[in-house]
């Protein structure tokens, strides 16, 4: 029961204060997944993220279900699932109309332009860390393998993500036995 309440705040606190959706959330999870319950290592949870990003749909959900499936079970992924997503219905319910009403004030247009910057600060410093894991745990010839085909094929050729992070997968499966 502890395990399923753990769940459940993991991803409810993390998508309660990440404002501006599932980018501004992995960082949170990620402080909660792998900092303070220590349920997967650094370099799983940037595999989740790899896989989340190219499957379609929102990615919070997507990293909900599997990380809830994988601590928890079945149970576990509907929990954090509805856990992901309750923040944001509970805010929509409750304040979307003193947000129309004030959408256009300096305020609200002032506290947008200050969380965006710090939700680029906080992805930056999760990508280091996921860049230094893969360094320490890969090496950094497989590393700058990945990086640059990747960049290659994303934005040269223009591969969906999707391929991109499959041939990922492949790649690590074969080069690195994992």
């Amino acid at each position: 029961m502890i395990l399923y309440w753990q769940v459940f705040w993991a991803h409810f606190t993390s998508n309660l204060l990440g404002y501006g959706g599932g980018p501004a959330t992995i960082p949170l999870l990620q402080h909660e997944v792998v900092d303070r319950y220590g349920w997967m290592s650094n370099g799983e949870f940037s595999e989740i993220v790899a896989l989340g990003n190219g499957l379609p749909g929102p990615i919070a959900t997507k990293m909900a279900a599997y990380i809830g499936y994988d601590v928890a079970g079945i149970p576990g992924a509907f929990i954090a699932l509805f856990a992901t997503v309750a923040p944001s219905l509970i805010l929509m319910v409750v304040l979307l109309g003193i947000l129309m009403r004030h959408k256009d004030a300096p305020q609200v247009k002032r506290l947008t332009k200050v969380v965006r910057p710090t939700i680029a600060v906080l992805l930056g410093v999760m990508t280091y860390d996921f860049f230094f894991d893969s360094f320490t745990g890969s090496g950094w010839i497989h590393t700058l393998v990945l990086i640059v085909a990747g960049y290659i094929l994303l934005e040269v050729r223009k591969v969906s993500p999707t391929w991109v992070v499959l041939g990922a997968l492949i790649y690590g499966s074969i080069f690195l036995g994992g």
